[in-house]
């Protein structure tokens, strides 16, 4: 082996272990850059976030929201024999969607108040539940698309009706809330 042969060996030697050196330094200079600290810290909450709400058992809805201001149903019974809110569905397609949701209340929990919600679609076909006794505060009530029997076709939906009849109340005067009526997923 001559000098030149030797000098060569040594110089990829040491350049090879000098450009580890390099690439290591980078991959700590990299560990320590901002913007590598920020993605790394969001990963991490993003996982312990979900876990967080997959362990309370989070469900997020998806949902169509129909009306989301309080309606009011204010009812009279001298000469009336039923008193509604009626909201037009336009054509609505629910097919994919299994509950109606919705919360109501009445402004006298003395009132034993007894709801019909309708339901019809284009071919008027009409299904109907019945809500017991609404209460003086906010409740949440769902009911499942699967109950109304009578609506076979969910793709061109017309009314939702909420009605208060004179036979199902108490007293023949009253006020019924309705509030965020939306169906979900």
């Amino acid at each position: 082996m001559d000098k030149k042969d030797i000098y060569e060996h040594l110089a990829k030697i040491y350049l090879d272990a000098s450009s580890k050196r390099k690439k290591k330094a980078q991959i700590h200079r990299n560990f320590r850059n901002p913007v590598f600290i920020s993605v790394a810290i969001a990963i991490f909450l993003t996982f312990v976030l979900s876990a967080n709400l997959k362990r309370r058992n989070f469900n997020p809805e998806t949902a169509l929201v129909l009306f989301s201001d309080v309606a009011k149903i204010n009812f009279h019974f001298d000469p009336v024999k039923k008193e509604n809110l009626s909201l037009d569905l336009n054509g609505l397609n629910l097919t994919g969607y299994k509950i109606l949701a919705f919360s109501a209340k009445t402004a006298n929990p003395k009132n034993k108040i007894r709801m019909r919600i309708e339901l019809t679609n284009s071919y008027q076909e009409k299904s109907e539940v019945y809500l017991d006794y609404l209460p003086g505060h906010w409740k949440e009530y769902r009911i499942k698309l699967a109950s109304l029997r009578n609506i076979t076709d969910w793709s061109n939906l017309r009314i939702l009706a909420f009605i208060t009849e004179e036979w199902n109340v108490q007293d023949k005067k009253g006020i019924v809330y309705i509030d965020n009526v939306r169906f979900i997923k």
